[in-house]
């Protein structure tokens, strides 16, 4: 039998070798997603009458996890949020995109873009609305399942409100009084939390 016919099975081999090496390597990245998932976005659009046209606006969007029966159990619910940072959604960042200065529970915060979590203290007495700077984040490819990794900018307060009924998946909301469009009030209701923060938003004389 001819050399060249004894080498041909050895060298289909050494190549089917190398490819289920190299598709073993290549298992170790995966990647998740693609279908379409539930997001939510709260917006407020400030609208000048007298030239047709707008005159800015801001928008939280965000992905809605369900809340689960097993969270109305405080030590457990303690456990999850109590000295942490909680994503406050689910799947893809919670983010804030402001074309408006605005300052929230007293803290001014530039128009741009960021992305948003909940802080719990150690205590669990205080919440905080976590911001988080999204060029940094982007820069390490971090998901927000991965929160723990990443130092939150800064924090503003919010109040705690007397929960109603409970609330099925994350709801994100942006009010604002009839008689004063400038002071809005941000609501955050997930289940048996309740949580606001006050809003002023510099827009307009």
């Amino acid at each position: 039998m001819p050399l060249k016919t004894l080498l041909l099975p050895l060298v289909l081999l050494s190549t089917a070798a190398l490819a289920t090496a190299a598709q073993a390597k290549r298992s170790d990245l995966i990647v998740e997603g693609g279908d379409s998932d539930e997001r939510a976005s709260a917006r407020l659009l400030y609208w000048n009458r007298q030239t047709d046209s707008a005159a800015g606006q801001f928008a939280i969007d965000y992905g809605r996890p369900v809340w689960k029966k097993v969270y109305e159990n405080p030590a457990q619910f303690d456990a999850m949020t109590k000295g942490k940072v909680w994503r406050m959604g689910s799947n893809f960042w919670t983010t804030l995109d402001t074309q408006l200065f605005l300052n929230i529970a007293g803290r001014d915060v530039p128009p741009g873009y960021y992305y948003l979590a909940l802080h719990r203290s150690t205590d669990g007495s205080q919440w905080s609305l976590a911001f988080l700077d999204p060029h940094a984040v982007r820069s390490r490819h971090l998901d927000g399942f991965e929160m723990p990794k990443f130092p939150v900018a800064f924090k503003v307060p919010m109040s705690i409100a007397k929960p109603g009924a409970s609330v099925e998946k994350l709801t994100i909301t942006l009010s604002h009084p009839k008689d004063d469009i400038r002071s809005a009030t941000l609501k955050v209701a997930w289940g048996t939390l309740a949580l606001s923060a006050p809003i002023k938003v510099m827009v307009g004389k």
